[in-house]
Formats: C-alpha cells, sequence, structure tokens
C-alpha cells in the first residue's frame, strides 16, 4: 500500500492537533511534518519531501500564497492545497493562479478532507472546474493577450475549450456536441497539451485570465 505523505501548515497548533489526527487515523496518510508559518513550512517540506502539503492561507512571517509560490518553483514539487475560511477567496484564486491543486474551508467535513488528499495525490485537483468558474466570475480577473498557442487549436477544440472553460463535464460536452465522450476526452487532452495546461481546473483560469471565458 502507497503511504501518502502529508504537511499541515497553520499557525493555530489546536487546528493542526485536530488535522493530524484526522490524517493520521487512516492507515494510507502519514503527517510526516507541521509547521506554524510560510517560512518555516519551506524548511519542513524540503527537509521531508511530502507528497501533499495542506497550507493556510493568512499567516504571520510569510503567509501561505509566498510559501506556495516559492514551493511550487523547486523541482518535482508537492501537491498545495490550500486552507481557507472564505470560499470566495480572492487569496485562493491567487494561489490556483499560482499551481495550487484547490483549496479547502477549515470547517470542512473530515471526509472530504480525507478524499481531497488522496485526489491531489492522484492527479487531480480538489476544487471543480465548475466552482473555479464560479470563483474566478466574483472577482473579475483582468485579461491579458492571448497567447499564440491559442490561435493554433482547431475549430472543434475551440468549441469544446468554450465548453470546457464554462466549467461542462464530458459528458455534459458530449450531449451537447453530439459526441462520445471518449472522444471529448480526447479532444480536452490535445488542448490541455497545446495550451500546456495541467488539467480542466487549469483551463478554467487561462479562460478567465485571457477574456475567453
Amino acid at each position: 500500500m502507497t503511504v501518502i505523505r502529508v504537511v499541515l501548515v497553520d499557525d493555530q497548533a489546536l487546528f493542526r492537533a485536530g488535522i493530524r489526527m484526522v490524517v493520521s487515523s487512516q492507515p494510507d496518510l502519514e503527517v510526516v511534518g507541521e509547521a506554524s508559518d510560510g517560512a518555516q513550512a519551506l524548511e519542513v517540506v524540503r527537509a521531508t519531501r511530502p507528497d501533499v502539503v495542506l497550507m493556510d492561507i493568512r499567516m504571520p512571517v510569510m503567509d501561505g500564497l509566498t510559501a506556495t509560490a516559492t514551493l511550487l518553483s523547486d523541482p518535482d514539487p508537492p501537491k498545495v492545497v490550500m486552507l481557507t475560511t472564505f470560499d470566495l477567496d480572492e487569496a485562493a484564486a491567487r494561489a490556483i493562479q499560482q499551481g495550487a491543486s484547490g483549496f479547502l474551508l477549515k470547517d470542512a467535513d473530515p471526509e472530504f478532507l480525507l478524499a481531497a488528499i488522496r485526489t491531489v495525490h492522484a492527479g487531480s485537483s480538489v476544487i471543480a472546474a465548475a466552482a473555479t468558474r464560479q470563483l474566478f466570475a466574483s472577482l473579475g480577473q483582468p485579461t491579458r493577450a492571448v497567447p499564440p498557442a491559442y490561435g493554433e487549436l482547431a475549430e472543434r477544440e475551440r468549441e469544446i475549450f468554450a465548453l470546457a472553460a464554462r466549467g461542462l463535464s464530458n459528458a455534459e460536452i458530449a450531449a451537447r456536441e453530439f459526441l462520445s465522450e471518449a472522444t471529448v476526452k480526447t479532444h480536452v487532452s490535445r488542448i490541455l497539451a497545446k495550451l500546456a495546461l495541467r488539467d480542466r481546473v487549469q483551463l478554467v483560469v487561462f479562460a478567465f485570465e485571457h477574456g475567453l471565458a
């Protein structure tokens, strides 16, 4: 059995203790380190090399956004899930733009927390594409110039890009476009590769950043 190694970063010791208790109760999860601020987190993460980091956004000394951006610039970085008190949090949106694998509300159910750790370790994002769209739409993100790579998408790929950017699932896109789910999945994979995006969440972020949503 593969054991997922986790580091907890939060300035509230009592909150960390509760998360540690939940995570440590699972045979496939192990807490390998803790930190109370972003600067300490960099030391702990680099020393322990965890698979997943649960990172509070607001902390003293160095906040979670700065720590996350720094960690994700390291070679072979861990997956980072932000912890926040607000569901429509501008800081969480910035973290996703930086490459975080999503965010969790601090009052999330323990079962959801555990599922989130396993989900990001498997390579997916915690926040769904539809929720990402809602988050970025609420913040009115500024747009950037559309990169040349977007112009290289075929007409059909642009159509599917537009639907995926609206948060539609493969099944929903397939139904609208009269395609099989497998075909849609192939198109989405090609779109992500051409635009150098990690997943559908990053696709939504890309669409909002460049005024394509």
